[in-house]
Formats: C-alpha cells, structure tokens, sequence
C-alpha cells in the first residue's frame, strides 16, 4: 500500500464526505466476527464471577459517584 501524507488522506475523507468517490469498506471476516463476539459475550460474566461481593460493591459505589457527581461552579 503506498504511503500518503496529511494532505492526500484529508482530502480523500473531503472527497469520501461529499459524495464525489465512493466510501471505502473493508470487509470484515465472518469467522473473526464469531470469535469476537463469542469472547464478548463471555467476557463481563466471566469477569463478575471472578471478582468478590465486596470488589463489586466498590465498583458500584464508585461508579454511582461519578454519575451523580456535580460540577463545581
């Protein structure tokens, strides 16, 4: 693949933007696309089954503070 600088590849996204050459799409392996989602898919209750009761009771308290956290004037 032949190297481009700043220039070229902004005025390919432009190009890309406006409609004067087509989008390009990478296509995505199927198999990879399983794989992904299938490690995905394990992976939050993988994580939750690891941790103890009192770790996620932390997780949640500070997750709850930065939600209701208000910004200082």
């Amino acid at each position: 693949m032949k190297r481009r600088d700043f220039t070229q590849i902004a005025f390919e996204v432009v190009q890309q933007a406006t409609g004067a050459i087509p989008k390009i799409v990478r296509a995505k392996s199927k198999e990879a696309a399983e794989l992904g989602r299938l490690g995905g898919l394990k992976g939050g209750k993988a994580r939750s089954e690891s941790l103890t009761p009192k770790r996620r009771s932390e997780i949640a308290k500070k997750a709850a503070a930065a939600r209701w956290k208000t910004k200082k004037a």
